[in-house]
C-alpha cells in the first residue's frame, strides 16, 4: 500500500513526528542528566502519544483513500485491504 497523502495531511503527520523526535531527544537528555523518573516517564508518554497520533493519521488516510478507490472495490481486493488496515490499527494498540 503506497502512502499517498494530501499536502496538508502530510504536513500534519510530519509535524507530529518531528514533535516526537524532539521529545525522544529530550528523554535521552533527561536520562543522561539523571533527571527524576516521573519527569522522564511523563516525557516518554508524550512522545509515545505523538507517534500514535501520527500512525493513526497515516492509517486513517490510507483507509480513506483505499476504501473510496473505485478500482479497489471493483477488483475484489477490498477485503484484503480491510484485513491489512485492521492489522495496522492493531499494531498501534
Amino acid at each position: 500500500m503506497e502512502l499517498t497523502m494530501a499536502a496538508e495531511e502530510l504536513k500534519t503527520v510530519v509535524n507530529r513526528l518531528r514533535r516526537a523526535q524532539g521529545q525522544i531527544a529530550g528523554v535521552i537528555k533527561m536520562i543522561e542528566e539523571g533527571r527524576d523518573c516521573e519527569d522522564v516517564v511523563t516525557q516518554l508518554a508524550a512522545a509515545s502519544r505523538a507517534l500514535d497520533k501520527a500512525g493513526f493519521a497515516i492509517i486513517a488516510t490510507g483507509l480513506q483513500h483505499c476504501l473510496t478507490d473505485a478500482d479497489m472495490a471493483a477488483s475484489g481486493d477490498r477485503e484484503q485491504m480491510r484485513t491489512r488496515l485492521e492489522k495496522l490499527f492493531l499494531s498501534l494498540a
